[in-house]
């Protein structure tokens, strides 16, 4: 059987608080324990890095994908067990969709945020109907949410949305919520 993969989103800035960094490591080394394989964006640095490095030092499988713009920055991850270089960011995200069984947003930039949006925006309009976690990491999502009800109140979103992704605090919380989704740690 072929184990659980669950892709996370999260950022490659070497400039943010240790804070996340150690959440992105323990989030690698529970998915890794969980007997799942990581997949994510590919790169060695940031937030990215360390949830591979907490993945691979727990025994873990990690899957990296990357653009060839990283490749040729010299941004990837050569420690990955797979990597699996796309020609664009395009092709990059749809190849994370397709490999992950959930997803898990972590806190991050721009391109983060644009991950998370076109998953949520599958998940409602059924592409596809695998779980999605908001990793809020010291209230880092919070503003978001509030902007979610935002957009409920306004009549701009449907209340059902609330279903569509699940606000975590913390590690022990997304790896909960996934197994209770899964029942199983194989597909």
């Amino acid at each position: 059987m072929t184990p659980r993969r669950v892709t996370v989103f999260c950022s490659s800035s070497g400039d943010i608080d240790p804070l996340y960094l150690r959440a992105a490591a323990e989030l690698g080394a529970a998915i890794a324990g969980e007997g799942w394989q990581l997949v994510y964006g590919g790169n060695n640095l940031g937030a990215m890095g360390a949830l591979a490095d907490g993945c691979r030092s727990a025994g873990g499988c990690v899957i990296g994908v990357t653009p060839q713009l990283f490749v040729d920055k010299g941004f990837t991850d050569h420690a990955c067990h797979e990597l699996i270089v796309t020609p664009d960011m395009r092709s990059r995200k749809a190849k994370m969709e397709e490999l992950g069984d959930a997803f898990v947003a972590m806190p991050g930039g721009f391109g983060t945020l644009e991950e998370l949006s076109e998953i949520v925006v599958g998940r409602i309009l059924k592409y596809h109907a695998k779980p999605v976690i908001l990793y809020n990491v010291a209230g880092f999502f919070s503003p978001l949410v509030e902007f979610f009800e935002k957009m409920i109140q306004g009549n701009f979103a449907k209340p059902k949305l609330r279903m569509d992704y699940l606000v975590a605090p913390d590690v022990q919380s997304v790896i909960a919520h996934l197994k209770g989704q899964w029942g199983t740690t194989a597909t």
